[in-house]
């Protein structure tokens, strides 16, 4: 179980997996829809998520070749909970940077002493 949860709840997976619930999506669409990724980030992730029954991987036969994402239905029965998670991450944002900032204040990292 948390293997599967370690995979859908990485940093990028949930980006992709929203951006594929909606249809098709290719390679450079979700580039573009999932902020701060690389191209290698992206391409390692979509292999994960395909190799999980996540995301199915369709090529067209075109020249260039076509590439598309699609989620899976096990994929888009998570949608709903995605969703809600990252809104309610963005609902929180400024709390819980606040609960840190002053946790950090009542717990300071002790500084590195030298040794001389």
């Amino acid at each position: 179980m948390r293997e599967a949860l370690d995979r859908v709840g990485s940093k990028w997976s949930i980006g992709i997996l929203i951006a594929a619930s909606t249809g098709p999506v290719r390679f450079t669409e979700l580039e573009r829809r999932v902020e701060g990724i690389s191209r290698r980030m992206l391409t390692l992730t979509l292999r994960n998520l395909e190799r999980d029954g996540l995301l199915v991987r369709h090529v067209h036969p075109t020249v260039p070749p076509r590439v598309e994402y699609t989620a899976t239905p096990m994929a888009r029965e998570l949608h709903e909970s995605l969703v809600a998670l990252t809104r309610w991450a963005e609902r929180h944002r400024e709390s819980i940077s606040a609960a840190r900032a002053a946790y950090d204040r009542e717990h300071p990292v002790a500084k590195p002493t030298r040794s001389v």
